[in-house]
Protein backbone atom coordinates (compact mmCIF):
# COMPACT_ATOMS: atom_id res chain seq x y z
CA UNK A 1 0.00 0.00 0.00
CA UNK A 2 1.35 3.43 -0.96
CA UNK A 3 1.82 6.30 1.49
CA UNK A 4 -1.09 8.22 -0.06
CA UNK A 5 -3.40 5.24 0.34
CA UNK A 6 -2.39 4.88 4.00
CA UNK A 7 -3.12 8.57 4.60
CA UNK A 8 -6.58 8.17 3.06
CA UNK A 9 -7.29 5.19 5.31
CA UNK A 10 -6.23 7.20 8.37
CA UNK A 11 -8.58 10.02 7.35
CA UNK A 12 -11.40 7.49 7.04
CA UNK A 13 -10.59 6.15 10.52
CA UNK A 14 -10.73 9.67 11.95
CA UNK A 15 -14.14 10.23 10.38
CA UNK A 16 -15.48 6.94 11.71
CA UNK A 17 -14.05 7.62 15.20
CA UNK A 18 -15.71 11.05 15.36
CA UNK A 19 -19.02 9.59 14.16
CA UNK A 20 -18.88 6.84 16.79
CA UNK A 21 -17.57 9.27 19.44
CA UNK A 22 -14.55 7.05 20.09
CA UNK A 23 -11.35 8.71 21.30
CA UNK A 24 -8.46 7.12 19.42
CA UNK A 25 -6.51 10.33 18.82
CA UNK A 26 -3.30 9.11 20.49
CA UNK A 27 -3.20 5.90 18.45
CA UNK A 28 -3.88 7.81 15.23
CA UNK A 29 -1.19 10.36 16.03
CA UNK A 30 1.36 7.57 16.46
CA UNK A 31 0.30 6.06 13.14
CA UNK A 32 0.50 9.44 11.41
CA UNK A 33 4.00 9.96 12.79
CA UNK A 34 5.06 6.61 11.33
CA UNK A 35 3.53 7.51 7.95
CA UNK A 36 5.27 10.89 7.97
CA UNK A 37 8.58 9.19 8.75
CA UNK A 38 7.99 6.79 5.86
CA UNK A 39 7.21 9.70 3.53
CA UNK A 40 10.43 11.50 4.49
CA UNK A 41 12.42 8.31 3.94
CA UNK A 42 10.90 7.78 0.50
CA UNK A 43 11.57 11.39 -0.50
CA UNK A 44 15.19 11.26 0.68
CA UNK A 45 15.75 7.95 -1.09
CA UNK A 46 14.35 9.37 -4.31
CA UNK A 47 17.12 11.99 -4.19
CA UNK A 48 19.69 9.23 -3.60
CA UNK A 49 18.43 7.28 -6.62
CA UNK A 50 18.49 10.35 -8.86
CA UNK A 51 21.96 11.36 -7.66
CA UNK A 52 23.18 7.87 -8.58
CA UNK A 53 21.22 7.49 -11.82
CA UNK A 54 23.47 5.71 -14.36
CA UNK A 55 22.65 8.27 -17.06
CA UNK A 56 23.13 11.32 -14.85
CA UNK A 57 25.66 13.76 -16.37
CA UNK A 58 29.15 13.55 -14.89
CA UNK A 59 31.69 16.33 -14.50
CA UNK A 60 33.18 16.12 -17.99
CA UNK A 61 29.67 16.20 -19.49
CA UNK A 62 29.14 19.58 -17.84
CA UNK A 63 32.68 20.85 -18.47
CA UNK A 64 32.38 20.22 -22.21
CA UNK A 65 29.01 21.99 -22.32
CA UNK A 66 29.83 25.00 -20.12
CA UNK A 67 33.45 25.95 -20.86
CA UNK A 68 35.33 26.78 -24.03
CA UNK A 69 38.82 25.54 -24.86
CA UNK A 70 39.20 23.22 -21.88
CA UNK A 71 42.75 21.86 -21.55
CA UNK A 72 43.25 19.03 -19.06
CA UNK A 73 46.41 19.05 -16.95
CA UNK A 74 47.84 15.94 -15.28
CA UNK A 75 49.97 14.82 -12.37
CA UNK A 76 50.66 15.86 -8.81
CA UNK A 77 54.48 16.18 -9.26
CA UNK A 78 54.95 13.67 -6.41
CA UNK A 79 53.60 10.26 -7.38
CA UNK A 80 51.56 10.31 -10.59
CA UNK A 81 48.23 11.16 -12.14
CA UNK A 82 44.82 10.21 -10.74
CA UNK A 83 42.07 9.91 -13.40
CA UNK A 84 39.40 10.06 -10.66
CA UNK A 85 40.03 13.81 -10.45
CA UNK A 86 40.07 15.94 -13.58
CA UNK A 87 41.78 19.32 -13.57
CA UNK A 88 42.56 21.94 -16.16
CA UNK A 89 42.04 25.39 -17.60
CA UNK A 90 39.13 26.68 -19.66
CA UNK A 91 37.17 29.82 -20.49
CA UNK A 92 33.76 30.83 -19.16
CA UNK A 93 32.39 33.49 -21.49
CA UNK A 94 35.94 34.71 -22.16
CA UNK A 95 37.12 34.60 -18.54
CA UNK A 96 39.96 32.10 -17.84
CA UNK A 97 39.15 29.73 -14.98
CA UNK A 98 40.67 26.66 -13.36
CA UNK A 99 38.34 23.65 -13.23
CA UNK A 100 38.68 20.78 -10.76
CA UNK A 101 36.28 17.85 -10.69
CA UNK A 102 35.57 14.31 -9.54
CA UNK A 103 34.99 12.09 -12.56
CA UNK A 104 33.17 8.76 -12.63
CA UNK A 105 33.00 6.32 -15.54
CA UNK A 106 30.05 4.80 -17.37
CA UNK A 107 31.41 1.53 -18.78
CA UNK A 108 33.20 -1.14 -16.76
CA UNK A 109 36.54 -0.23 -18.35
CA UNK A 110 36.06 3.50 -17.77
CA UNK A 111 34.97 2.96 -14.18
CA UNK A 112 38.04 0.83 -13.58
CA UNK A 113 40.20 3.59 -15.09
CA UNK A 114 38.46 6.30 -13.03
CA UNK A 115 38.26 4.10 -9.91
CA UNK A 116 34.51 4.81 -9.77
CA UNK A 117 35.26 8.47 -9.02
CA UNK A 118 37.04 7.64 -5.74
CA UNK A 119 40.23 9.70 -5.64
CA UNK A 120 43.62 8.69 -4.27
CA UNK A 121 46.07 11.06 -2.53
CA UNK A 122 47.66 12.08 -5.83
CA UNK A 123 44.27 13.25 -7.07
CA UNK A 124 43.88 15.70 -4.20
CA UNK A 125 47.50 16.79 -4.51
CA UNK A 126 46.97 17.41 -8.23
CA UNK A 127 43.91 19.51 -7.40
CA UNK A 128 45.91 21.51 -4.85
CA UNK A 129 48.77 22.06 -7.31
CA UNK A 130 46.37 23.45 -9.91
CA UNK A 131 44.55 25.54 -7.29
CA UNK A 132 47.77 27.19 -6.21
CA UNK A 133 48.60 27.84 -9.85
CA UNK A 134 45.18 29.47 -10.23
CA UNK A 135 45.89 31.72 -7.26
CA UNK A 136 49.26 32.69 -8.72
CA UNK A 137 47.74 33.72 -12.06
CA UNK A 138 44.55 35.24 -10.55
CA UNK A 139 42.17 32.70 -12.07
CA UNK A 140 38.89 31.81 -10.30
CA UNK A 141 38.47 28.15 -9.36
CA UNK A 142 35.35 26.12 -10.14
CA UNK A 143 34.93 22.63 -8.70
CA UNK A 144 32.42 19.90 -9.57
CA UNK A 145 31.86 17.42 -6.75
CA UNK A 146 30.57 13.92 -7.46
CA UNK A 147 32.02 11.05 -5.45
CA UNK A 148 30.93 8.43 -2.94
CA UNK A 149 34.12 9.21 -1.02
CA UNK A 150 37.89 9.04 -1.18
CA UNK A 151 39.48 5.70 -2.08
CA UNK A 152 40.08 3.70 1.15
CA UNK A 153 42.58 1.21 -0.30
CA UNK A 154 45.87 0.17 1.28
CA UNK A 155 47.97 2.07 -1.28
CA UNK A 156 45.99 5.26 -0.70
CA UNK A 157 46.45 4.94 3.05
CA UNK A 158 50.18 4.33 2.64
CA UNK A 159 50.53 7.45 0.48
CA UNK A 160 48.61 9.61 2.98
CA UNK A 161 45.01 10.02 1.84
CA UNK A 162 43.99 11.62 5.14
CA UNK A 163 46.85 14.09 5.06
CA UNK A 164 46.13 15.00 1.42
CA UNK A 165 42.48 15.80 2.15
CA UNK A 166 43.33 17.69 5.34
CA UNK A 167 45.91 19.80 3.49
CA UNK A 168 43.33 20.62 0.82
CA UNK A 169 40.87 21.75 3.50
CA UNK A 170 43.47 24.04 5.03
CA UNK A 171 44.86 25.45 1.79
CA UNK A 172 41.57 25.91 -0.07
CA UNK A 173 40.23 27.87 2.89
CA UNK A 174 43.14 30.32 2.51
CA UNK A 175 43.50 30.66 -1.28
CA UNK A 176 43.30 34.28 -2.41
CA UNK A 177 41.14 33.72 -5.45
CA UNK A 178 37.37 33.16 -5.89
CA UNK A 179 36.18 29.56 -5.51
CA UNK A 180 32.77 28.22 -6.51
CA UNK A 181 31.79 24.60 -5.77
CA UNK A 182 28.93 22.72 -7.43
CA UNK A 183 27.75 19.38 -6.03
CA UNK A 184 26.34 17.66 -9.12
CA UNK A 185 25.67 14.14 -7.84
CA UNK A 186 26.98 12.45 -4.72
CA UNK A 187 28.92 14.48 -2.17
CA UNK A 188 30.32 11.77 0.03
CA UNK A 189 32.34 12.27 3.19
CA UNK A 190 35.91 13.64 3.18
CA UNK A 191 36.29 12.63 -0.45
CA UNK A 192 33.85 15.40 -1.35
CA UNK A 193 35.24 17.91 1.15
CA UNK A 194 38.64 17.74 -0.53
CA UNK A 195 37.13 19.72 -3.45
CA UNK A 196 34.25 21.46 -1.69
CA UNK A 197 35.74 24.42 0.17
CA UNK A 198 34.64 27.62 -1.52
CA UNK A 199 33.18 31.10 -1.30
CA UNK A 200 29.93 29.80 -2.79
CA UNK A 201 28.68 26.23 -2.63
CA UNK A 202 25.72 25.14 -4.73
CA UNK A 203 23.92 21.82 -5.09
CA UNK A 204 21.91 20.55 -8.00
CA UNK A 205 18.33 19.96 -6.93
CA UNK A 206 18.63 16.16 -6.77
CA UNK A 207 22.22 15.94 -5.51
CA UNK A 208 23.09 14.64 -2.04
CA UNK A 209 25.79 15.69 0.44
CA UNK A 210 26.60 13.71 3.56
CA UNK A 211 29.29 12.60 5.99
CA UNK A 212 28.52 8.94 5.15
CA UNK A 213 26.45 6.98 2.65
CA UNK A 214 22.94 5.87 3.72
CA UNK A 215 24.04 2.24 3.47
CA UNK A 216 27.07 2.88 5.68
CA UNK A 217 24.99 4.75 8.25
CA UNK A 218 22.37 1.98 8.31
CA UNK A 219 25.04 -0.68 8.84
CA UNK A 220 26.90 1.21 11.57
CA UNK A 221 24.21 3.09 13.50
CA UNK A 222 21.04 1.12 12.77
CA UNK A 223 22.81 -2.26 12.66
CA UNK A 224 20.77 -3.16 9.59
CA UNK A 225 21.93 -2.43 6.02
CA UNK A 226 18.36 -2.86 4.74
CA UNK A 227 17.33 0.35 6.54
CA UNK A 228 19.24 2.59 4.13
CA UNK A 229 16.07 4.55 3.29
CA UNK A 230 15.50 5.40 6.94
CA UNK A 231 19.17 6.36 7.29
CA UNK A 232 18.89 8.68 4.27
CA UNK A 233 16.08 10.57 5.98
CA UNK A 234 17.96 10.70 9.29
CA UNK A 235 21.12 12.06 7.66
CA UNK A 236 19.27 15.04 6.08
CA UNK A 237 21.29 14.75 2.87
CA UNK A 238 19.08 16.53 0.34
CA UNK A 239 19.75 19.94 -1.16
CA UNK A 240 16.83 21.52 0.74
CA UNK A 241 18.19 20.12 4.02
CA UNK A 242 21.69 21.49 3.39
CA UNK A 243 20.28 24.89 2.43
CA UNK A 244 18.25 24.93 5.65
CA UNK A 245 21.45 24.21 7.63
CA UNK A 246 23.25 26.99 5.70
CA UNK A 247 25.95 24.57 4.59
CA UNK A 248 25.30 25.58 0.97
CA UNK A 249 24.47 28.92 -0.58
CA UNK A 250 21.81 27.81 -3.02
CA UNK A 251 20.10 25.13 -5.08
CA UNK A 252 20.31 24.88 -8.87
CA UNK A 253 17.10 23.55 -10.39
CA UNK A 254 17.15 20.49 -12.64
CA UNK A 255 14.98 19.65 -15.65
CA UNK A 256 11.82 17.72 -14.82
CA UNK A 257 12.71 14.14 -13.97
CA UNK A 258 16.36 14.89 -13.21
CA UNK A 259 19.45 16.25 -14.96
CA UNK A 260 19.81 13.10 -17.06
CA UNK A 261 16.59 13.90 -18.94
CA UNK A 262 18.12 17.04 -20.47
CA UNK A 263 21.88 17.47 -19.83
CA UNK A 264 22.04 20.59 -22.05
CA UNK A 265 19.38 22.37 -20.00
CA UNK A 266 21.04 21.30 -16.73
CA UNK A 267 24.40 22.62 -17.96
CA UNK A 268 22.80 25.92 -19.01
CA UNK A 269 21.36 26.39 -15.51
CA UNK A 270 24.76 25.72 -13.91
CA UNK A 271 26.47 28.10 -16.33
CA UNK A 272 23.98 30.87 -15.54
CA UNK A 273 24.75 30.50 -11.82
CA UNK A 274 28.52 30.43 -12.38
CA UNK A 275 28.52 33.56 -14.54
CA UNK A 276 26.39 35.47 -12.06
CA UNK A 277 28.51 34.50 -9.03
CA UNK A 278 31.86 35.07 -10.74
CA UNK A 279 30.82 38.55 -11.85
CA UNK A 280 30.26 39.33 -8.18
CA UNK A 281 33.21 37.47 -6.61
CA UNK A 282 35.81 38.71 -9.07
CA UNK A 283 35.09 42.31 -8.04
CA UNK A 284 35.96 41.57 -4.42
CA UNK A 285 39.32 41.78 -2.66
CA UNK A 286 40.89 38.25 -2.73
CA UNK A 287 42.24 38.63 0.82
CA UNK A 288 38.78 39.55 2.10
CA UNK A 289 37.30 36.56 0.27
CA UNK A 290 39.74 34.20 1.96
CA UNK A 291 38.99 35.68 5.39
CA UNK A 292 35.23 35.36 5.04
CA UNK A 293 35.58 31.88 3.53
CA UNK A 294 37.45 30.69 6.62
CA UNK A 295 34.91 32.32 8.95
CA UNK A 296 32.03 30.68 7.09
CA UNK A 297 33.62 27.24 7.40
CA UNK A 298 34.27 27.64 11.11
CA UNK A 299 30.65 28.63 11.79
CA UNK A 300 29.18 25.44 10.33
CA UNK A 301 27.71 23.24 13.04
CA UNK A 302 27.86 25.81 15.86
CA UNK A 303 24.61 26.12 17.76
CA UNK A 304 23.34 27.61 21.01
CA UNK A 305 21.35 24.95 22.83
CA UNK A 306 17.69 25.93 22.78
CA UNK A 307 18.41 29.06 20.74
CA UNK A 308 19.33 30.28 17.30
CA UNK A 309 22.37 29.32 15.27
CA UNK A 310 25.55 30.82 16.74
Amino acid sequence: MSTEEIKKKLDELKTLARAAEINVSEELERLEAKVESRTEAELAWKHVELARHPQRPYSLDYINRIFEGFIELHGDRFFGDDPAIVGGIGFLEGRPVTILANQKGRSVDENTHRNFGMASPEGYRKALRLAREAEKFHRPIITFVDTTGAYPGLGAEERGIGEAIARNLMCFSQLKTPIICIIIGEGGSGGALGLCIGDKIYMLENAIYSVISPEGCASILLRDATKAKDAAAMLRITSSDLLEFKVINGIISEPSGGAHTDPDAAAALIKKTLVKELDDLCRRNPSVLARYRSQKILKIGHWNEGGESA
